[in-house]
Formats: C-alpha cells, sequence, structure tokens
C-alpha cells in the first residue's frame, strides 16, 4: 500500500495501475463478504464494499483530492464488461472533517484494490492492481463480527444542562442578527469492552435504516438520510433536510405529527434557509436548476424530517466531487451565513467534531459518485478502539426552544444507540 500524506500530491508516474471490472452472480448481502478493516456504502441492499487499499492520502482538502484523483483516474487503465453501469469500476473512497481548522482529525481518501458491488440486478467485481493482470477471485464470507458490549457513557464535550446553553446562546445570536441559522451538536462517548468491530453497528443500521446511505469508512460509521450531492451522467441531485419531529408509532398520531411539521413555522423557516444554501452553491456549477417550492416530509423510522431535492445538470468538467467542495458546509448542518456560523459552532460547541457532519462517500473514473452528510454517525476515538463517539445536531433559529432542541438530539441518536445496542428512550444527555 502507497500512503500519502501531504498538500500536494505526488501521482507517483513511475508507477502503473490497470483496474479490471467484470460481471459476477449475485453475491447475497454484501455485509456478509466484508472483512475487518474494509469500506461499505450499502443503501436497501444496493451499493459496495470494498477490500484493501491500492493508494491512501490524507492531510487534503476537498478541492485537492479531486485534482488528484482526476490526474490518477487519467493514467488508470480499465478493461470492463460493464462500460455503461453507473458506479461500477474503480473508485476514490473518502472522508472529510467537517471543519478542517477546528479538529485533530484529517481526512482520508483510498482506492480500494477490490469492490465487490451490487446495483439492480447487476453485480461486479473491480481489482484494481500495479501487476500485469488483475486475478479475479470473488471474497468468500468473512467472520462475523461481534457485537460491542457497551460498559458505560459519557458526555463528550458540553453536557446537557451547558449545551441548553450554548443553544440559548446561538439563539441570541440569530436574534440580534449576527446569525440567520446555526447548527448545534453535542456527543457522547460510548465505553465497550473491548475494540469495537465497525461491522456490527454498520450491519446493524443496514437493516434497521435501510432508506439510508449506511458507510464505513476507516475509524467512522453511520446511516445518513442526507444525500449532499449526487451526480450521475451529469445531472446533480442534493437532498436536504432541515426540520424534525419524532415519530409517536401510531399510525394515526404519527399523520398528524408528519401534518404539524409541515405547517411549523419555526421548521419551515430553518429549511428555507438550507434550501436556499445549496441552490446558492450550485448555481455557478449547473444549468437547468430546480429548486422545489415547498418541502416533503420524509419519513424514517423514528423521525419526520422536512425534505427537498434540488437538482441541475453539471456544467463540463465539474465533478462529484468538485460538487463537494462547493457545497460543504450547508445551512444543514453549518448554519448561515456559512462562515460566521462555523466561526460561532467553533467557540460555542466545546467539541471536536471529527468527521460528524463532514462529507462522506465515492467517486468513479468518470467523475460520478455519490456524497451523503456524515450524519447518525460514530467514529473511533483516537487511539482507544474500545471508545466510539457518537453525534446529533439540530439547527438553531430565533423561534428554537433549548429543551426541545435538546429532545431533538437524543431522538437523532437513537439511530446510533440501536446500533450499539443501547436503549433508545433515555432522556436526551443522560449520560
Amino acid at each position: 500500500m502507497r500512503v500519502y500524506s501531504a498538500r500536494v500530491v505526488p501521482l507517483d508516474a513511475g508507477r502503473t495501475w490497470r483496474a479490471r471490472t467484470v460481471e459476477v452472480p449475485d453475491p447475497g448481502p454484501l455485509l456478509d463478504r466484508l472483512p475487518a478493516g474494509g469500506s461499505a456504502w450499502i443503501r436497501r441492499g444496493q451499493g459496495f464494499v470494498a477490500l484493501g487499499t491500492a493508494v491512501e492520502i490524507s492531510d487534503v482538502t476537498i478541492a485537492e483530492a479531486d485534482a488528484w484523483w482526476t490526474g490518477f483516474s487519467e493514467r488508470l487503465g480499465h478493461d470492463t464488461e460493464l462500460p455503461d453501469a453507473w458506479g461500477t469500476g474503480p473508485l476514490a473512497l473518502a472522508s472529510f472533517p467537517f471543519d478542517a481548522g477546528n479538529t485533530g482529525r484529517l481526512a482520508r481518501v483510498i482506492v480500494p484494490r477490490t469492490i465487490l458491488g451490487r446495483r439492480g440486478d447487476v453485480s461486479w467485481l473491480t481489482v484494481l492492481t500495479d501487476e500485469r493482470e488483475p486475478i479475479m477471485e470473488v471474497p468468500g464470507a468473512a467472520t462475523p463480527p461481534v457485537a460491542p458490549r457497551v460498559l458505560d457513557t459519557e458526555p463528550f464535550g458540553l453536557a446537557a444542562d451547558d449545551w441548553a446553553s450554548a443553544v440559548e446562546e446561538g439563539r441570541s445570536r440569530v436574534a440580534v442578527g449576527v446569525l440567520s441559522k446555526v447548527v448545534l451538536a453535542r456527543g457522547e462517548t460510548v465505553i465497550c469492552d473491548g475494540p469495537v468491530d465497525l461491522r456490527s453497528p454498520a450491519a446493524v443500521l443496514a437493516r434497521e435504516y435501510e432508506s439510508t446511505w449506511t458507510y464505513l469508512m476507516g475509524g467512522l460509521v453511520g446511516g445518513s438520510p442526507e444525500m449532499l450531492v449526487r451526480r450521475q451522467g451529469g445531472l446533480a441531485t442534493s437532498r436536504v433536510l432541515a426540520g424534525t419531529i419524532p415519530r409517536n408509532g401510531g399510525e394515526q398520531e404519527d399523520l398528524r405529527l408528519a401534518a404539524s411539521l409541515a405547517r411549523s413555522g419555526k421548521n419551515l423557516i430553518e429549511h428555507e434557509l438550507a434550501v436556499a444554501s445549496v441552490a446558492e452553491a450550485m448555481a455557478p456549477l449547473c444549468s437547468g436548476m430546480n429548486v422545489p417550492d415547498a418541502p416533503y416530509v420524509l419519513q424514517l423510522p423514528n423521525v419526520f424530517h422536512l425534505a427537498s431535492d434540488v437538482t441541475g445538470v453539471c456544467r463540463p468538467g465539474i465533478t462529484a466531487l468538485g460538487l463537494v467542495a462547493r457545497l460543504h458546509p450547508s445551512a444543514a448542518v453549518c448554519g448561515t451565513p456559512t462562515d460566521a456560523a462555523r466561526a460561532a459552532i467553533a467557540e460555542i460547541e466545546h467539541m471536536d467534531r471529527g468527521h460528524y457532519a463532514g462529507p462522506v462517500g465515492w467517486i468513479d473514473t468518470r467523475g460520478d459518485g455519490e456524497w451523503a452528510i456524515a450524519l447518525r454517525s460514530g467514529e473511533l476515538a483516537a487511539g482507544d478502539p474500545t471508545r466510539i463517539r457518537v453525534y446529533a445536531g439540530a439547527g438553531i433559529v430565533a423561534e428554537s426552544d433549548p429543551c426541545e432542541e435538546l429532545a431533538e438530539t437524543g431522538h437523532k441518536l437513537a439511530p446510533m444507540y440501536t446500533a450499539l445496542g443501547l436503549p433508545t428512550g433515555r432522556p436526551a444527555g443522560r449520560a
């Protein structure tokens, strides 16, 4: 494996890489083929698992990663039986921190040696090598992961009461016009009896929250409902989520809750600001923009969200990562104005978000790809794989109530609680 860590990344011009993609029989559940240390991207049973690493780079910006991958792709030989199948072939997988200037975490980009995928009725195997001829061998069943046993939890960053005070501070900055919206997050450290095999929570998320994008890359795992951007054949789509209400579980009560969310002035304001930030960011890179006039209600197992899908046709030369560089951070996870909101988060949130709320996803050699926002996530603590940090945030506007926002973060933590075997009914903020 070749590892680079530099602001300007060399292409290692003396090395030749080749890839081959072949169609294979349906491999069954993809996560069953994933060994420890691999990567995954799964939604409704579709997607891929990735094994081994050909090249890895770190400590790069999104734009630098985009430029590096474009150059690498131009030099990469690729023989494929599926030339028109979207998302097949060699890929770069990556996750980026929310705020590179306020974190101890680095961006991580990997080019896997082996990818096993399924999309629709097509399953494929891609192998990348620096040898003369790739050896095409479908990965066998992996040793199943052992579910973690939780010993304790503790606040990461602010405790519940202090976080509510931070919400008050954010709301006061909105009230005086410094901000229109700010997204504040809190974290908890989940302490386990041994190193956490992230394949276990990934499998739970893929099963229990199948409509989200389950991702596993390095020490990061989660199930995000929010697609920052997808580029497919030149069409860019960004799904914006802002505005949340918990589900009750009863059909009639859930219908009432969904209707109340769609009429909520506070949530509609929060959502409108998030949609506007995405549309403004995409406009210079796209033509034929379509920005919905009103959101729809997205149903997840534990919450409802207000959602809007913003679309546009990419201008020539704009890749999925180029769109990510322009879109991140959106108002849905940062606030608006962006620079003022990001500075406020660094000042009053009192924690390192790491890769939480940063972009996570993949890009192919044609510039297509999918990039989610790393929400409903957990990240292994640096140097201690027995500790995993889980995060949740809420958008703060003038009408926000600190107690309600704290409760909202509790509902958003539920997927990771479930994935780690914790009870989901704990009061928000209780460690």
